[in-house]
């Protein structure tokens, strides 16, 4: 038997107080300003638009949030996207990948257990020498011994994680994982407001579409009217020609917004998962009204975004590998284990002679690298202050576009208004001059210029609908789907932003 034993007590009890060594540092969140409220919320959102330390469980987006806009065909789209939305399937790998690597690095907590079986042959010593009488020479040989060992075996392996390089790991592993896992809710939540806006777009080129038709069909009969004054003497060969250059230039629009309607059909199809061939939606669908953003609007939705939940989570990660790039300037303590049976016969091969065994410690230190460590810890360092900076702007551009939407929102709600009112006006004018030209008091170029007004308003009108349908949606993304914080909203006044 083979026996390998330790005598120093002492390197196990140095071990035992380096265990609680560690070189971890402590995690701070990056701290930001953030203001108290939006500066483009209504005074009554003043109070309310607090920012509080945020709760990494606070980052979640509702389910059905599209469901605001009371639109049937958005619902039933949304719920085909979520199985065929390819963007939402690649962060969902990407979340599985990093969820596999924080149960690789936590099996560096733990001992490696392995087992060993071989059979060698082999031939050992020899002998050469010559022979022979009366001055002969004899032959020249050469023997040896030839053997067979067999062994079975089993080793095992541990690093004690005295300087947290390993629980270091694990961390920023699992910090990395959870940055993936609300790197998936922000897909999910982009895919679903893609999918959104691009409905709407397609219904408004649907409006569009119904707008120039219903259009050309009034310019026929301005120019079947125009050719019956003209063949009558009344009108001029001019006025016919105008009439005509207005009927196939709106005929030329209504071309350019069929082929928009159809580019984004074939948008929509992507964004579901499905070939432009194998997907078409129905014209006719209105525009559904936006709902109402509350007046009290408070900048603790924020904490609900999950690109800054996720933002947050890589700078923890960075902290952690810091430390694992720290680490590598202490020694490596591994305990390490063999035991099994070596032979010459396999019948009796476990039997106590041929049992051996090993146990010991090994410490393993670089003395020398070439500044490879240091450059390895300013790295770590680096990373860490990118993680912080790119956290700091992720929500300094979260705050951009919440305001830029609520004040584009607010706007295009008094547009629209403004907008209808000059529909209206124009349609008036419109109806005023057709008499006088019917009259004979005015030319045919004051009908056409108010024509052109009419269809300009209304198709101006579609576009406003559209862009603050977009506004609110794009809003409503901007705070996580929803309008109400998970939680009541305190009145401790502006903090620091600590997720």
């Amino acid at each position: 038997m083979q026996f390998k034993t330790l005598h120093s007590p002492a390197i196990w009890l140095a071990a035992a107080l380096l265990a609680g060594c560690s070189t971890q540092s402590a995690y701070q969140r990056p701290a930001l300003e953030v203001p108290a409220q939006f500066k483009e919320a209504t005074p009554e959102a003043a109070e309310a638009g607090i920012w509080r330390p945020a709760d990494p469980s606070r980052a979640q987006v509702p389910d059905n949030w599209w469901e605001l806009f009371g639109d049937e065909q958005l619902n039933r789209l949304q719920q085909q996207a979520a199985t065929g939305n390819q963007s939402i399937a690649q962060a969902a790998a990407r979340l599985r990948a990093a969820q596999a690597a924080v149960a690789s690095s936590q099996a560096g907590l733990f001992p490696t257990l392995g087992s060993t079986a071989g059979a060698t042959r082999s031939r050992s010593g020899g002998a050469s020498g010559a022979s022979g009488t009366g001055g002969n020479t004899g032959n020249t040989g050469s023997s040896g011994n030839i053997s067979t060992n067999y062994s079975l075996g089993l080793n095992a392996s541990w690093e004690l994680d005295l300087w947290g390089r390993v629980s270091g790991t694990v961390s920023a592993s699992q910090a990395s994982a959870q940055a993936s896992s609300d790197d998936l809710a922000a897909a999910r939540l982009s895919a679903q407001a893609s999918i959104t806006q691009t409905y709407f777009s397609l219904r408004a080129a649907d409006a569009s579409v119904r707008l120039l038709q219903e259009t050309l069909q009034g310019y026929e009969q301005s120019l079947k009217l125009t050719n019956n004054r003209y063949r009558a003497g009344v009108a001029s060969s001019a006025d016919v020609a105008q009439a005509e250059a207005q009927y196939k230039s709106t005929q030329a629009q209504l071309i350019e917004a069929q082929t928009s309607r159809a580019q984004l059909e074939h948008a929509l199809a992507a964004l579901l998962g499905l070939p432009p061939a194998a997907f078409s939606l129905e014209a006719g669908a209105e525009l559904p009204p936006p709902p109402e953003v509350p007046a009290m609007l408070s900048s603790q939705l924020l904490e609900q975004r999950p690109d800054i939940a996720a933002a947050e989570r890589r700078v923890a990660a960075a902290n952690a590998q810091v430390g694992v790039a720290r680490a590598a300037f202490f020694p490596a303590l591994t305990l390490s284990a063999t035991a099994g049976y070596r032979g010459a016969s396999l019948s009796n091969l476990v039997s106590a002679p041929n049992l051996f065994w090993s146990l010991g410690p090994s410490l393993a230190l670089a003395l020398f690298d070439g500044g490879a460590r240091t450059a390895a810890v300013e790295s770590a360092r680096a990373s860490l202050d990118l993680a912080a900076a790119t956290y700091r702007q992720t929500v300094l551009t979260a705050l951009q576009e919440v305001e830029d939407n609520l004040v584009t929102a607010s706007a295009l709600a008094r547009e629209q208004q403004v907008q209808i009112e000059a529909v209206a006006a124009a349609q008036k004018a419109l109806d005023v001059v057709n008499n006088q030209y019917r009259a004979g008091t005015v030319a045919y170029l004051n009908v056409l210029s108010a024509q052109t007004t009419v269809l300009s308003a209304r198709r101006s009108l579609i576009d406003v609908r559209n862009r603050r349908l977009a506004a609110v949606n794009t809003l409503l993304k901007n705070v996580a789907g929803r309008w109400e914080p998970l939680g009541p909203v305190s009145a401790q006044g502006p903090q620091a932003v600590a997720r």
